[in-house]
This record gives structure tokens, C-alpha cells and sequence, in this order.
């Protein structure tokens, strides 16, 4: 009897799937002449008010806290490493961006990395604007990021890497979301329609990987819920992990920057735990039928998960002492 090589079945599943990615891309993307754009929220320079406006945008930036720049950085920073996200998503399997024109998977990579790239665009901008942070050292950081690159953990495997996606994208929603509603609460609008925009287009990104993973459970549920189960397994670990300052070591950067995110309720280690459950819930995980005993194994492990890191979250103490980073002005005060 002969058994296909996970690689050959993972392959075929994404092959089989291609006649339904450009549905995906008219559901879930926005055609470059009708989705928003940077310039959309900022000063416009062509005009006689803009420095009047960036005078605006500066002195409502002075109301913002010392962590909620760190978290806002450290947003910004995470979405200009786009690059590496793009490069790794190319290179997953059954995503062929060489033969030709490449298949419609490589299409949906191109299409969505158009739209993140103005997150990282925006957000930019406004630091620079803002007259509240150091550029330079953000910019050395960001290029450290890129360089250092990452890895989440995924291989080339495609089933790893939706679900990957599918977790992150909704973190993501959540950070930026919850970054809108702070600057509005600090009175800063215009921040916060642009944090908001953002996050809805990691909504609709979220909704699509998630909507690629239930597909390949409808035709390969085992291996797909051994997936699952071997991500949360390793942990599901943020694009910025490897973040560092100017002079410092790889990753040194990313638990204070995650602490601020914390103090400030920016990204939670609850949140984690809430969005492992809704991906458990949204995937039906519970009643999914046909199951071999590998894939049975897996299932009872992850439906045991949330509850155990709810016990675990539960004892995590966050440092309450502000740490200081280069990026942000020191003669801001808290």
C-alpha cells in the first residue's frame, strides 16, 4: 500500500483549493482604486494648511503616555518588517511565484501584502510627524527586524503557516483596535481613525486565513487538526519577537515592549488565550467527526489548552517600573 509524503497531500490540497482563492480575494481585499491610503489621514503637504495641521497633530500627540508610545512603535515597527513576512510567505508550500506568472495562491500573497504595506506606511508617517519620538533609532530597530528575520515555527508547511496567520492577524485586530480607542480616549481622533482603519483590514485578513484553514478541514482534517496542535504545541510567537535596539542583542527588546503593551492593556496574555479559543470555536474542533487516533490525540489536547494557560496567565506578574527605550523622546513624561 502506498502513503503519500505529507509534503505530496499538502500540495494537493493547495492545488485543489486554487479555484477558490480569487473568490477569497474578492471577499476579503479591496481593489487598490477603492481602499484607503495613507495620505487619507494625514496633513496634506500640497496644501497652504499643513503645518497648521501638523502643529495640530503634534500638540494632541503630547497628550499620549509614555507606554502607549512604546506600543505604538512597536506596532509600527512590526508592521514595516513587511518584507519578511512576504518573503516567507512566498515560499511556503504549494505557493509557486516562478513557473510562469506563478498560481493564484502567489497572487493572494502579492494582493495582501499590498494592503498591509500601507499600515506600516501610515503609522510612519505620523511618528515622524508627531515630533514625539526618535526616528532614527525606530528606523535602526526596524532594519535590525528585517535583518534578523524570524522564524514562527512554520517550515514551508502551508497548514502551519494558515493557522499561523489566522492567530496572528486577529492579534493584530485586537493591538491596533485597542491602540484606536486609547488615543481616542486621549482625545487624538485622527489617530484613532487611523489605528481603526488598520485594524479593520486585519479583520478582513484574519477572516481569510481562517476561512483557508476551515477548507483544508473540510478535505484533510487530520493533519490540518496535528497542525493546530503542533502550533499551539510551540506556542504561537509575534512577528516581533527578535526586536531589538541600536547596540543590542537579538530579542532583547521584545519582553519590555511587551510589558508596555501589557501595563496598558494594549495586547494581553488573556488575549492570547481568548483568541486560541475562538479559533477552537470558530473551527468547530469539538465536534468534528471522522478523526484518526493522531488527530484524536490532538483534539483532546487542544480542547484542554485554554483552561490550563488560563491557570498559568494567572500567576504572571507584570512590572509595573516603565522601562526606557531609545525610541521614544526621554524628555517625555509618564
Amino acid at each position: 500500500m502506498n502513503i503519500k509524503p505529507l509534503k505530496n497531500i499538502r500540495i494537493e490540497v493547495m492545488q485543489s483549493l486554487e479555484s477558490k482563492v480569487q473568490s477569497f480575494m474578492d471577499e476579503y481585499l479591496i481593489p487598490v482604486d477603492k481602499i484607503w491610503q495613507p495620505t487619507d489621514f494625514l496633513p496634506n503637504s500640497q496644501e497652504d494648511t499643513f503645518f497648521d495641521e501638523v502643529t495640530e497633530l503634534r500638540e494632541l500627540a503630547k497628550e499620549l503616555p509614555y507606554d502607549f508610545w512604546v506600543a505604538l512603535v512597536g506596532d509600527t515597527i512590526t508592521e514595516e518588517a513587511l518584507p519578511t513576512y512576504e518573503s516567507w510567505l512566498m515560499d511556503v508550500e504549494g505557493i509557486n511565484q516562478v513557473e510562469g506568472k506563478g498560481n493564484i495562491w502567489s497572487k493572494w500573497v502579492r494582493q495582501w501584502t499590498g494592503e498591509e504595506n500601507r499600515h506600516g506606511d501610515v503609522l510612519n508617517k505620523y511618528l515622524y510627524l508627531s515630533g514625539r519620538v526618535n526616528m532614527r533609532e525606530i528606523e535602526i530597530t526596524t532594519q535590525h527586524l528585517i535583518a534578523d528575520g524570524f522564524d514562527i515555527g512554520t517550515d514551508r508547511d502551508p497548514y502551519k503557516n494558515f493557522i499561523y496567520t489566522s492567530f496572528q492577524e486577529l492579534a493584530t485586530y485586537i493591538s491596533h483596535n485597542r491602540v484606536a480607542k486609547l488615543a481616542r480616549g486621549y482625545g487624538n481622533s485622527a489617530l484613532s481613525k487611523m489605528c481603526r482603519m488598520i485594524s479593520g483590514d486585519e479583520m478582513r485578513h484574519h477572516k481569510a486565513y481562517s476561512m483557508f484553514v476551515t477548507e483544508i478541514f473540510k478535505v484533510d482534517p487530520n493533519n490540518m487538526m496535528v497542525a493546530f496542535k503542533d502550533m499551539m504545541v510551540n506556542k504561537i510567537v509575534m512577528p516581533a519577537m527578535f526586536l531589538r535596539e541600536a547596540g543590542q542583542s537579538m530579542g532583547s527588546a521584545f519582553e519590555d515592549f511587551s510589558n508596555s503593551a501589557q501595563r496598558i492593556g494594549v495586547y494581553t496574555a488573556q488575549d492570547y488565550i481568548d483568541i486560541m479559543q475562538k479559533l477552537i470555536d470558530m473551527w468547530d474542533i469539538a465536534n468534528m467527526k471522522g478523526l484518526n487516533e493522531e488527530a484524536e490525540k490532538a483534539r483532546d489536547y487542544l480542547m484542554k489548552l485554554p483552561a490550563r494557560m488560563e491557570r498559568v496567565s494567572q500567576r504572571i506578574k507584570i512590572p509595573e517600573e516603565i522601562t526606557r527605550f531609545t525610541w521614544v523622546n526621554p524628555a517625555m513624561t509618564t
